[in-house]
């Protein structure tokens, strides 16, 4: 019975090791994915609140924050669910020129997860969030004292998370952080279906063509008409999303052609400006030189006056008054 009980133990305990082992890479996977995809998507569109692609990286993002996080225990002994944002202001409190305080200061964010989601969208206009993470990673001391065994921001592939969220700072973030949408009590929900891909194999026993047809013909509603009329449509819809594409591709091209233009012109104007300031550059080094010369030239002037007067005292002639030294300089020069 002991030694039943003992493997009965260590299964559990692989188990449970395997199972958090999978959920940090799986959250890892899809967070790679998630700003790989808000990349593109920057590419065509504003970045915005509006943005399912920003909505799930931000869902992501909670969650990694979460994972495995301490609760903090009263006096009854009984555990509260925790924040991130608690976790932040305490691990990022060194960073330089930190928002942690513009953060608590908002009157429309009261909520700790109100304003973990404020300060996300707000270092992602700044441009920081891996700066933030970066930081709060190299705290291990408090890191370890937030987050139980197990945590994503323990284990060793965390530095990779902030090396992912470097490629975020290409990206020109705008929201609006009134408050509005930030203090929603669910938490967060990852959509994955947007990263998953079924890979047809070369000896699958059926193409994803023959499973459709198979599902299709299944079904009695299905008619020929119906059938013809679904594909129609289906085409349609994929054109008019290619169409809406090259529309927002145009835009951006014909947006970059006119900064092309602007910064042209702004460089032949400095150009210019640059072939003006050029000629008084030198001629002002040239009189700076010839200001010198003339400022050695008098200075040795003055040492050889110096140098003759104390000849002059030194062989018994003493000036008895100042105005017959004054005199002797004035010769000398």
């Amino acid at each position: 019975m002991a030694s039943r009980s003992l493997g009965l133990h260590v299964a559990r305990k692989q188990d449970a090791a395997r199972s958090g082992a999978v959920e940090r890479r799986n959250l890892l996977t899809v967070c790679r994915f998630s700003v790989k995809t808000l990349i593109d998507r920057s590419c065509l569109d504003t970045i915005d609140d509006s943005s399912p692609e920003f909505t799930n990286f931000v869902s992501i993002l909670e969650q990694i924050l979460s994972h495995r996080l301490k609760g903090q225990t009263t006096w009854f002994g009984y555990e509260t669910h925790r924040s991130f944002w608690d976790y932040v202001k305490a691990a990022c409190s060194k960073v330089s020129h930190s928002c942690i305080h513009s953060i608590e200061t908002m009157e429309n964010v009261r909520s700790s997860r109100a304003k973990g989601r404020a300060w996300i969208r707000l270092v992602l206009m700044e441009k920081r969030l891996s700066e933030y993470i970066s930081s709060a990673l190299r705290d291990f001391k408090t890191t370890r004292r937030w987050y139980e065994d197990g945590a994503i921001m323990l284990d060793e592939e965390a530095g990779l998370l902030a090396d992912t969220l470097i490629g975020l700072n290409t990206i020109d973030f705008s929201f609006c952080l009134k408050g509005e949408g930030l203090n929603g009590s669910c938490p967060a929900v990852i959509d994955y279906t947007p990263y998953l891909k079924s890979i047809q194999r070369e000896n699958s026993i059926s193409s994803d063509e023959e499973l459709r047809t198979l599902g299709s013909s299944g079904s009695e509603k299905n008619t020929p008409e119906k059938m013809a009329a679904s594909t129609a449509e289906t085409i349609l819809t994929e054109q008019s999303s290619w169409v809406c594409r090259c529309k927002r591709l145009e835009q951006k091209y014909r947006m970059a052609l006119e900064q092309k233009c602007y910064l042209e012109e702004m460089v032949r104007l400095r150009e210019a400006q640059l072939s003006q300031v050029i000629p008084q550059n030198k001629a002002l080094q040239q009189r700076l030189t010839d200001t010198h010369l003339s400022h050695t030239l008098e200075k040795e002037q003055l040492e050889y006056i110096v140098l003759e007067l104390q000849d002059q005292l030194e062989g018994g002639h003493p000036l008895s008054d100042r105005s017959v030294w004054v005199s002797a300089v004035s010769s000398q020069q």
